[in-house]
């Protein structure tokens, strides 16, 4: 009885119970699009959190909802990091030197949150892109999740 009883606390002991909750961080990477350098790139972070339950809702019938009691100062946080990236255009086209400056910028903040022991997840990425001579405008805009 004695040798069942120590092999079944050496059995537990091969597990590991992680009882601390996970912790979730999203950066956005905004690139700007806009022709002759004139549009703003940053790197976002958020220093605070947010309760979301405070900014929601219910409905219960489908159509009757109370999303004009949430205010959109309510929404807002007022604490967050913000890096500053060169654009992708320049007055003369694509600018292949900045966007290798963005990329060293973005890798250095990746390789920071690496070392505070967040761990990369997901990547995702989307763009508003210029649409031609008539449409001046465009981001590329990419948000890291990270896990801790």
């Amino acid at each position: 009885m004695k040798k069942l009883f120590v092999v079944f606390f050496m059995s537990l002991s091969l597990f590991s119970f992680d009882t601390k909750a996970q912790e979730m961080k999203v950066v956005t990477i905004v690139e700007s699009i806009v022709p002759g350098g004139l549009g703003r790139s940053r790197i976002i972070e958020a220093k605070e959190v947010l309760d979301v339950k405070t900014l929601t809702t219910t409905r219960v019938d489908g159509k009757k909802s109370d999303q004009d009691d949430v205010k959109r100062s309510d929404a807002k946080i007022e604490n967050f990091d913000e890096t500053k990236l060169l654009n992708f255009y320049s007055l003369v086209g694509i600018n292949f030197q900045n966007i290798a400056s963005n990329d060293a910028a973005i890798t250095s903040k990746i390789n920071d949150l690496l070392k505070e022991g967040w761990q990369l997840q997901f990547v995702t990425s989307g763009v508003e892109s210029d649409a031609g001579k008539s449409d001046g405008n465009g981001i590329f805009i990419t948000r890291l999740y990270f896990k801790k």
